[in-house]
């Protein structure tokens, strides 16, 4: 690592990410509102990866602001259902409802992640995998959160497919990494390009 960066978020699987792969960094969270940047955005037409590439710049933008000169790196992600849009759920009956709702069928979690120098986005990207849900009896789901507790109100579907969460699936198209919330192979090969990291 030739210049240490920041990362703009407070999420252990990103930081994990990103240590495992050997990188000299600053976890750093965005002071923002995600729910009120997002608000403007409903029904404009803008689909669930604008909308996660948009979150990821302005978290990476607000940290960019308290740290001149610092590349910064900026994630969010959404999963969509459709037209519908998922959050993490408030509480372990919200994670009932998304797993009900997610059950049986095909949902996509999209995936951002942006660098920004002093305000200014010099990469982007989105990377969407594609989840198919097995049909999951409601006794079932109940047992489920029971087992995996309070871990099913850290991410927006309700599961952890690094964990017991992956015996809900009976399909995944995509990149590991997108899927736990950031699409670290495109993010290194841009730190290279950038300058960032040796390579």
């Amino acid at each position: 690592m030739t210049k240490p960066f920041v990362l703009a978020s407070s999420s252990p699987f990103r930081k994990t990410m990103l240590a495992n792969a050997g990188l000299d960094f600053t976890a750093i969270a965005a002071e923002i509102d995600e729910r009120a940047v997002e608000a403007p955005l409903a029904g404009s037409g803008a689909t669930p990866e604008e909308v996660a590439e948009i979150l990821a710049v302005a978290k990476a933008t607000e940290v960019s602001e308290r740290h001149p000169g610092a590349l910064v790196l900026g994630c969010d992600q959404t999963l969509s259902l459709g037209d519908r849009l998922f959050h993490k759920p408030r509480d372990m009956e919200d994670a009932r409802r998304h797993l009900l709702a997610l059950s049986g069928k095909t949902h996509h979690l999209n995936s951002a992640a942006v660098l920004l120098r002093d305000g200014d986005v010099v990469w982007r990207t989105v990377s969407v995998a594609r989840l198919t849900m097995r049909t999951l009896d409601p006794a079932y789901i109940g047992q489920h959160l029971a087992r995996v507790g309070q871990k099913a109100l850290q991410s927006v579907g309700a599961y952890q497919i690094e964990g017991e969460g992956i015996q809900l699936f009976d399909k995944i198209e995509g990149d590991y990494f997108t899927i736990v919330g950031l699409p670290l192979l495109p993010v290194l090969a841009a730190l290279r390009d950038l300058g960032a990291i040796d390579g």
